[in-house]
């Protein structure tokens, strides 16, 4: 398969698999700010995307966000960034707007209450988090700590093993050929 054909067919499978979450983080959204997650607690971290703003740098704000957050260039066509939302904040929709060459870009974040710990429950046994440390056994501690086994890769990364399998495996026998063709003529 020659450097463009497979150029190709990775591009048509990238946009197969990532294109449709994109299309619906963005259709979800309605405007040209994209907030992730689209529905935070008070007092989460949150990524703030804006495209069609051909600015070097812009600024977010909204009464949501503890401070206006920075947006910088994305390896894609927009600017992002990331804020935080106000820990005393009540549920409900806010708006969020970043200034860019002039134009104002709008969306919205829903801030939704945090789930209340059941009655009755009673606090968890360690104060802080408790977790192997991941040295030594290839990571097998955090395996052995949870109790529940692993059984291999899934299909997603099976088909990409493939895929590096066959692109190598065609990549040496052409070498081989080649070297075969180089030999018969000098002799």
């Amino acid at each position: 398969m020659g450097k463009r054909r497979l150029a190709l067919c990775a591009g048509v499978l990238t946009v197969t698999a990532f294109g449709p979450a994109a299309c619906a983080a963005y259709a979800a959204d309605g405007g040209d700010v994209s907030v992730v997650p689209a529905a935070p607690a008070p007092g989460a971290d949150i990524a703030l995307r804006v495209t069609g703003c051909d600015a070097r740098e812009a600024v977010a704000q909204s009464p949501a966000l503890v401070s206006d957050a920075r947006l910088t260039p994305d390896y894609g066509d927009g600017l992002a960034g990331d804020g935080r939302v106000r820990s005393t904040l009540t549920a409900g929709t806010y708006t969020v707007t970043v200034a860019c060459d002039g134009t104002e870009h709008k969306g919205t974040v829903e801030v939704v209450r945090k789930q209340a710990p059941a009655a009755g429950a009673e606090p968890s046994a360690h104060p802080s988090p408790v977790a192997p440390v991941n040295a030594g056994g290839g990571g097998a501690a955090r395996v052995f700590a949870d109790g529940r086994e692993r059984h291999g890769p899934g299909a997603a990364q099976t088909v990409v093993a493939l895929a590096l399998a066959g692109t190598a495996a065609l990549t040496v026998h052409r070498a081989a050929r080649r070297q075969a063709r180089r030999g018969r003529g000098t002799g």
